[in-house]
């Protein structure tokens, strides 16, 4: 399990400008790629919508060794309704904390030095005012879980993620495939995990010859399988395997072949400039305004 690595987070987003400009001005992040595409992904990336969509990845690095956020928008939905399935990302950065004071993005601190934020639709943020000397300042994604102990029968025994921390009393518990990559951490609500239409995806690589292996062994656990098997197509890029799955609580985990993804994945200069084309081409803002309409809800 030594060479499975954390990815990415999905997020749905429904205004663009302000989440461009969370995550690149209040947060720091960087966009390393963006892409449009003309109908809807084969593996659901961007939820269960046809439409014309765009995905966006942003981060404080390169992917090869960054934990980084994949935006997708469907163009002509404006929100999505939050579950309580997502409990936030945790960052180390005091730029993070300063840039928000400066630009009057709202804070409340929860914790000595820890900040609680929202992105544009609702998703929390925790930020911690220090920086680390190196190393990516991505630190957490917390997810809602109803029973910890079959959570943790799932994502160690079957995923073989190896717990760092556990606490019982608070019902929580933080896992990883390595010391040095984003941890995911388990935290246990009462009552059931709702996902409602904002529901995420959280992505991480193996080699690609694991891939058959873990959808056969997800088919004789009885596991959920949301996309079995199948190979994504981005024009001119690498073709990547995936096999998207869900946890006990449906958390949506999709496992992505590393040596192709680290082809896709590759930082492309023009990504900052692709987006902010895309959304300088997007009227649908305008005419929903001018039409005195609101924007589709997810």
């Amino acid at each position: 399990m030594a060479a499975r690595r954390a990815l990415h987070f999905v997020f749905k987003v429904g205004n663009r400008f302000q989440t461009a400009r969370f995550y690149r001005d209040v947060l720091g992040m960087k966009v390393l790629r963006h892409e449009e595409f003309e109908e809807g992904c084969k593996a659901a990336c961007n939820g269960p919508y046809d439409g014309k969509w765009s995905k966006t990845m942003v981060g404080f690095g390169p992917e090869d060794d960054h934990f980084v956020a994949e935006l997708t928008y469907n163009y002509g939905i404006g929100d999505y309704k939050l579950g309580n399935d997502f409990m936030g990302i945790t960052l180390a950065s005091s730029q993070a904390v300063s840039n928000a004071r400066k630009l009057e993005w709202p804070l409340t601190e929860v914790a000595e030095g820890v900040f609680e934020t929202e992105a544009p639709g609702g998703y929390k943020f925790y930020l911690q005012n220090r920086s680390l000397p190196q190393s990516d300042p991505v630190l957490k994604v917390t997810l809602a879980v109803s029973d910890l102990h079959k959570s943790l029968n799932y994502w160690c025994d079957l995923l073989g993620m190896k717990i760092y921390e556990k606490d019982e009393e608070k019902q929580r518990a933080l896992l990883g495939y390595a010391d040095n990559q984003c941890k995911l951490e388990l935290q246990g609500i009462k009552g059931a995990v709702e996902h409602a239409a904002a529901f995420g995806r959280i992505a991480f690589s193996c080699p690609q010859k694991e891939l058959p292996d873990l959808e056969d062994l997800m088919k004789r656990e009885n596991q959920k399988i949301l996309t079995p098997l199948v190979s994504l197509d981005t024009p001119g890029k690498a073709t990547v395997q995936v096999v998207i799955l869900a946890d006990p609580d449906g958390h949506e985990i999709c496992f992505v072949g590393d040596e192709a993804f680290r082809e896709l994945s590759k930082v492309d200069p023009e990504g900052s400039k692709l987006l902010d084309d895309a959304m300088a081409a997007d009227k649908s803002d305008e005419w929903f305004a001018k039409h005195n309409k609101p924007k589709a809800s997810g």
